[in-house]
């Protein structure tokens, strides 16, 4: 009859199905290692005012010494 399979029918939809399972791995396994980052992010450099604005918040320098530097700076 038409509308039943024969052992070679139902063989067939079984590879089809793996097939289909093993392509949607494939492609999801592509996704994620492009989306994934390789490495370790590295802090954006700091300029030499923020270094100098953090000296100054830490106390290694004065306000007299921080205006001075900042000047040179700017």
């Amino acid at each position: 009859m038409m509308g039943e399979f024969s052992g070679h029918g139902w063989g067939m939809l079984w590879w089809w199905i793996i097939g289909l399972i093993v392509l949607i791995v494939i492609i999801w396994i592509v996704v994620k290692s492009m989306s994934h980052n390789t490495g370790p992010t590295q802090p954006p450099e700091k300029s030499a005012l923020d270094i100098l604005k953090e000296r100054y918040a830490k106390g290694e320098i004065d306000k007299n010494e921080f205006e001075e530097r900042k000047k040179d700076l700017i």
